[in-house]
């Protein structure tokens, strides 16, 4: 009885120590691993550029691609995922308002321009009275193309508005009298542009990527660089200093990082130094 109660007493003791291990090697992991959830392009290609870089800080990068706007942050809100990079600032400002999400923003990473596109001009000079231009549904980028459309003479919106928040509603001039149609989900606007809907049709950059388009060079319209659209990296306000984010943050804004971004889009992503969001 006394050697099975000693062999119960030390099969006992394994199993705990097995169990710590098992607990601490989870643990671990969980530490060293960040989940971050974003779109394919150009986030999701940007950050397996940066995925070994950061594997040499000791922070294993878990990408989880999504295909819309919403589900980002919801997964974010969820704990699903760490961290989030696919939105700009008016776009993530418009969320927590909408939401009450507790986030907060780490920092900007690139500028992926607006553009407008056609199939059936080829110039603004050929652009009709009367025309249509398609844009998303997305409230946060109708300012951003109202801008553009301003900037090119096109409207002019009523005195004392915030460009930004500006909606359709807010222009006061229209003298080529455009209509505007603005219900479509982002992701669907290169169908639009494919499919020879409407005379403009304002896409995302990340989207136009995707469809072969080329912001800087097949886009009617571009808007010029402007840092408040800058896509960032989102984190749940508790998390804003934690250390693996620090370090993929550092790592994003590497110079030689920044660099292959340019080549890679042939310039038409813009990468956000740290500089210039300190000079803000």
């Amino acid at each position: 009885m006394k050697r099975k109660a000693i062999y119960l007493a030390s099969l006992l003791t394994v199993i705990l120590i097995l169990t710590g291990c098992s607990k601490a090697s989870t643990s671990e992991k969980k530490e060293d691993t960040l989940v971050i959830g974003t779109l394919t392009t150009p986030h999701g290609e940007i950050l397996e550029h940066v995925k070994p870089l950061l594997e040499k800080e000791g922070v294993t990068l878990e990408i989880k691609n999504f295909d819309d706007y919403i589900l980002p942050n919801k997964a974010l809100a969820d704990e699903d995922i760490d961290v989030n990079y696919f939105q700009h600032v008016p776009f993530f400002e418009q969320a927590i308002k909408e939401n009450e999400y507790k986030f907060a923003n780490a920092g900007a990473v690139h500028v992926e321009p607006m553009g407008l596109y056609s199939k059936k001009i080829n110039s603004l000079d050929e652009l009709k009275n009367g025309a249509t231009i398609i844009t998303s549904n997305s409230v946060s980028d109708w300012g951003r193309i109202i801008t553009i459309l301003q900037k090119a003479g096109l409207v002019k919106v009523k005195e004392g508005i915030n460009l930004e928040t500006a909606s359709f509603d807010d222009i006061a001039e229209n003298p080529k009298n455009l209509k505007f149609e603005h219900s479509i989900d982002p992701s669907l606007l290169t169908s639009a542009y494919t499919n020879e809907e409407g005379d403009l049709v304002a896409i995302n950059a990340n989207f136009a990527y995707q469809a072969k388009l080329n912001p800087v060079k097949d886009a009617i319209l571009l808007e010029e660089d402007n840092s408040p659209y800058g896509n960032i990296i989102a984190v749940r306000e508790e998390d804003k200093n934690d250390p693996r984010i620090k370090k993929l943050t550092k790592i994003l804004h590497n110079k030689e990082v920044q660099n292959w971004i340019l080549k890679k889009w042939d310039g038409s992503v813009k990468p956000v130094s740290l500089e210039k969001q300190a000079g803000e």
